[in-house]
């Protein structure tokens, strides 16, 4: 007697659709029954396809139809192609083995089939090849299923897609869909490839509504199908898990769990903690009164009665199945199941279901009630903002203005100035007149910030005119910063020195710290720690934030870097991700400039991933501007010029706050490209002269820029950028220093300024060690320096400046082999191209972009990027085509 199939073959989970074929035509080596199984949209008919192709013989293929369920033995006539004796189950068995033989016989959707062909499958596996496709859920009578198992050689599981697999298909799909828009459609799909392919076309279309339903869309229809044949209490939870948006405890989906977990559309994780997962009312469940199985079981081998026991959550295996359950609800039964949801979920999620139930009262009270024992600050804005938006229709509730005024404040503590001053008007009275000042102020316009506080009278509250000359001072510091000075005693002499109130003492060490006075460090610090202790969190972040700012822009990049990452923390722990992801977004940005001074080396490939993925979420603006500036220029500096250029056109043109930093980025990042001209263009007018070190730099690149149009190593363009007494970056003394040794030309200024730039900026370093190599008038004076400046280049992927190093030292005789192995000349060398780096090179000098290379070698693209990078470092390459044909110069030799 055969025994009980087992596990699924690793080979099947590991090999995809490919592996599954292989483990199948293993067990059918000899006479015997394989039943693949799987959801809707997995892919068993391809296996089953992939499983006919792969069989040396005669292949006998057919399948049901569900119009067609009830004709007797239909998809073995459709396999052999002859009529078929259907009185006789034995008969019939004889008949289809005669003529199957030694070939496969081959039945897709075995849902569909008739009991006689269910009966007679038995009897054809003793002495035939048989494999099956069964879509699961299925209504099938539970003897013969019993009876299936007992032949079954194996009973396979078809495996979901790999997310990288998923990721690839669907930009075979839709090439043009943007890497963040990839990653949202393998998440929806979970592995389905049906969906994949659904949902990568309905995004490449541009429509902003979710797929289409079942009426409209064939792969919904497919599914829709298949979740009819589940009983009720499990619709009823999987429409749940499409409503929840999210996991949830199989003790709150109930008793249709354990159909879902057999049919696999769901699968179980136990939390780490084991507490109950999202906060979810312990006890509570979605059970429908009444609601009873009245189908066998609807899958391999899963006992449906046991799905609630057992802790952790349930999740589906495709949001997007999840969904269409979702979208098969009528308007009344969408509502009930909201309605119940709410009862079942935490006051976070339960308002939003209150309010998609059509009952806007019930959420604005719940919303209101739940804020005031929320235990975090963006928990409490996210609450608050949402009872204001239950003003606009159709749920048109009536807002107290003290709510709206609590939702601002608390949405400013979060980092969100837009939706702060979206909720509060002038008509409120002054505390919301000043808190809508801060809120288009934080939002990047002191203009409209100014006329937001302008109605507040001077015999007004204290604490609201202390606001709004908060409001106003630092208007004037944004705009004309020596008004600011010039407004500074007014305020003082109204206020006291220091200002009681916290935000003022803010703003007022602010413009100490603008002058640069002595001890403005200090202040701002004090301002950040007296605001905490007073309880206002938005003094305190902002203080914070402009100590990292101020640091960040007198070249103080380790230390900006530390205090960000502190407050990045600190925000996290309270839900402000609005100005969690800023602080992120600033020590991403120090860290992409500074590399690793003392160690000597560049960043880690994970800062430029974490800097790609900020830039890809939906952040506030200055965050994402420090985003985009940092991965630009790590992916400017890592020869990945194309990247860059991609990523700089799509950000603002000249976003409030970060115009100079990105206007830099995009003058260093055309240099690096060989455009002179472009990073010598005229700068935007808005962006000002900006923080010292940015501005500096700035300069800095335009005499490199200037020194390239020349045309000569030794010609000195004259007026490249200001003097070094005269240039904003005159603060910073490493800036001041290069400056003045492109004024002078000297080779030894040069020199000076490459040691001052130790510890700030490691690709500075690199360019005045160059700097100094090509203003040397010998070259025993220049050649040390230039394989001072290749070894620290080599060290920090400096990819574009070590090409320009070597080409330096080419001018003095010193040249590389073209493998990179070693010098024809004198220097060390810089390590042989591995296998894989020549695979990708071979392949970049065919043309092929980035993702088919990893397609076809079945990595990632990241991966695929940074072999491109290492072969460009050891090759001296400027830019991938030229480490593609260096390449071939290697393979050919």
């Amino acid at each position: 007697m055969r025994q009980a199939p087992g596990p699924p073959p690793a080979a099947v989970t590991a090999g995809g659709v490919g592996g599954l074929a292989e483990a199948a035509s293993a067990l059918l080596a000899a006479p015997g029954l394989v039943v693949l199984t799987g959801g809707p949209g997995c892919g068993r008919s391809a296996a089953l396809s992939a499983l006919g192709d792969a069989f040396r013989g005669p292949v006998h293929a057919g399948g049901g139809l569900a119009m067609l369920r009830t004709v007797p033995a239909f998809a073995l006539t459709r396999a052999v192609r002859v009529r078929l004796p259907v009185h006789d189950p034995a008969l019939l068995a004889e008949a289809v083995r005669s003529r199957v033989r030694s070939g496969l016989l081959l039945l897709d959707d075995l849902q569909w089939a008739d009991p006689l062909t269910l009966a007679a499958l038995p009897a054809i596996a003793a002495h035939c090849r048989v494999a099956v496709a069964l879509r699961t859920p299925y209504r099938l009578p539970g003897d013969l299923v019993a009876a299936l198992r007992r032949a079954a050689a194996g009973w396979l599981p078809v495996p979901a897609l790999e997310p990288a697999a998923a990721a690839d298909l669907a930009r075979r799909v839709a090439p043009a869909l943007a890497p963040a828009r990839v990653a949202e459609v393998v998440r929806r799909a979970g592995g389905v490839p049906l969906a994949v392919r659904a949902l990568a076309r309905h995004a490449a279309s541009g429509a902003d509504s979710p797929a289409a339903g079942p009426d409209e869309d064939q792969v919904a229809y497919a599914v829709a199908v298949a979740l009819a044949d589940l009983p009720r209490p499990a619709r009823t939870a999987m429409a749940a898990l499409g409503l929840l948006g999210r996991p949830a405890p199989a003790a709150l989906l109930g008793a249709g769990t354990g159909e879902l977990l057999a049919a696999g559309l769901v699968t179980r994780t136990v939390p780490p903690s084991g507490d109950v997962p999202g906060g979810d009312r312990a006890g509570a469940a979605l059970d429908a009164p009444g609601a009873a199985s009245s189908f066998g079981s609807a899958a391999a081998g899963g006992d449906a009665s046991g799905g609630t026991s057992g802790g952790g959550e349930v999740a589906p295996v495709s949001p997007y199945v999840a969904e269409v359950a979702a979208g098969l609800l009528d308007s009344a039964q969408r509502a009930a199941l909201h309605r119940r949801l709410a009862g079942l979920v935490p006051p976070r999620e339960a308002v939003r279901h209150l309010a998609a139930a059509g009952d806007g009262p019930a959420a604005y009270a719940l919303a209101t009630a739940a804020a005031r024992t929320a235990t975090s600050g963006g928990e409490r804005a996210e609450l608050l903002l949402f009872a204001c938006d239950l003003a606009q229709p159709p749920a048109g509730v009536v807002v107290e203005p003290a709510v709206r005024i609590a939702a601002a404040r608390a949405a400013l503590a979060a980092g969100r100035p837009r939706a702060a001053a979206q909720v509060v008007t002038a008509t409120l009275g002054g505390q919301a007149a000043v808190l809508r000042g801060e809120a288009l102020l934080q939002a990047g316009d002191p203009a409209a910030a100014r006329d937001a506080v302008a109605p507040v009278p001077d015999d007004a509250d204290p604490a609201v005119v202390a606001a709004r000359d908060r409001v106003r001072l630092l208007t004037d510091l944004g705009t004309t910063p020596a008004g600011a000075a010039v407004t500074l005693p007014a305020v003082i002499a109204r206020h006291g020195e220091p200002p009681a109130h916290p935000g003022l003492r803010a703003a007022v060490a602010a413009v100490r710290a603008a002058r640069r006075e002595p001890g403005w460090e200090y202040g701002l610090a004090s301002a950040a720690a007296a605001a905490a202790t007073a309880g206002d969190v938005l003094a305190a972040r902002w203080s914070g934030w402009l100590l990292v700012e101020t640091l960040a822009a007198d070249g103080r990049l380790a230390e900006a870097a530390h205090t960000a990452g502190q407050a990045a923390d600190a925000c996290a722990a309270d839900l402000a991700y609005g100005w969690q992801t800023r602080f992120l977004a600033a020590r991403l940005w120090c860290t992409a400039l500074r590399g690793d001074p003392e160690r000597g080396t560049g960043v880690p490939d994970d800062v430029l991933r974490r800097a790609g993925d900020l830039t890809d979420r939906t952040l506030p603006p200055l965050a994402r501007d420090y985003a985009t500036a940092a991965a630009a220029l790590l992916e400017a500096d890592g020869g990945l010029l194309a990247p860059a250029r991609a990523r700089l056109a799509a950000a603002a043109p000249d976003p409030p706050g970060a115009g100079v930093l990105l206007d830099w980025v995009r003058r260093e990042a055309a240099w690096l490209d060989g455009r002179p001209d472009q990073a010598t263009a005229e700068p935007v007018a808005a962006t000002g002269s900006g923080p010292p070190l940015v501005a500096g730099l700035r300069d800095i690149t335009a005499h490199w820029a200037a020194h390239d149009a020349a045309g000569s190593a030794g010609a000195h363009p004259g007026a490249a950028g200001p003097a070094a007494e005269d240039g904003p970056g005159s603060v910073v003394p490493a800036v001041r220093e290069t400056l003045a040794a492109w004024s002078s030309g000297a080779a030894d200024g040069f020199t000076r300024a490459a040691r001052l730039w130790r510890g700030i900026a490691v690709r500075e370093e690199v360019r005045c060690l160059l700097a100094h190599g090509l203003h040397a008038g010998d070259r025993d004076r220049a050649v040390p320096v230039l394989l001072a400046a290749e070894s620290l280049a080599e060290r920090c992927g400096l990819v574009v400046l070590l090409g320009r190093v070597r080409r330096a030292l080419r001018r003095h005789a010193v040249r590389r082999g073209p493998s990179g192995t070693g010098p024809s000349g004198t220097a060390g060398g810089s390590g042989e191209l591995t296998g894989r780096e020549r695979q990708v090179l071979r392949l970049v000098a065919r043309g092929e972009p980035t993702r088919r290379i990893a397609g076809q070698l079945g990595i990632s693209a990241e991966t695929v990027e940074t072999h491109i990078r290492a072969g460009m470092r050891k090759l001296g390459a400027r830019t991938r085509t030229e480490a593609a044909a260096r390449a071939l110069e290697v393979l050919a030799g």
